[in-house]
């Protein structure tokens, strides 16, 4: 749908509007990376001028609005995966469900060729297999 230039324009807006809002921002993050609508930051400075930074980035454009999830009980989901910290200070991962997934997808008694089923069930397997680490395979 829309213009096939439209990805290519989004990401050279958001490109410049990172690279500005960042370079303006009294703190700096000590990672920043970005996946479509998603950015993953790691912060290094108190929490409570994590507020502040989103209120800058917030305040940079009215079209566009960041929200924030924080680290609770050592877990952080990120795009579908559950990033986990351990004790010994590893970060482990696993396959993210959001509470409103239904775990629905095509029913075995439904008029789909035999391929199509068996193509959902290889693509979950092998989505949990690249992203789940060793302890969380099952």
């Amino acid at each position: 749908m829309g213009s096939p230039l439209s990805p290519i324009v989004t990401n050279l807006f958001m490109e410049d509007f990172e690279t500005k809002a960042l370079a303006s921002a009294q703190f700096r993050t000590k990672k920043w990376k970005t996946f479509v609508d998603d950015t993953y930051v790691i912060w290094s400075h108190r929490s409570e001028k994590q507020d502040r930074f989103l209120n800058h980035i917030n305040s940079q454009s009215d079209s566009i609005k960041f929200t924030m999830e924080v680290e609770e009980n050592g877990c952080l989901p990120f795009l579908d995966i559950l990033l986990s910290r351990r004790d010994d200070g590893c970060i482990c991962h696993q396959v993210f469900r959001k509470k409103t997934h239904t775990d629905q997808y095509l029913h075995a008694s439904s008029h789909h060729f035999p391929s199509q089923k068996f193509g959902v069930l290889s693509t979950l397997a092998t989505h949990a297999l690249r992203v789940s680490d060793d302890s969380h395979l099952e």
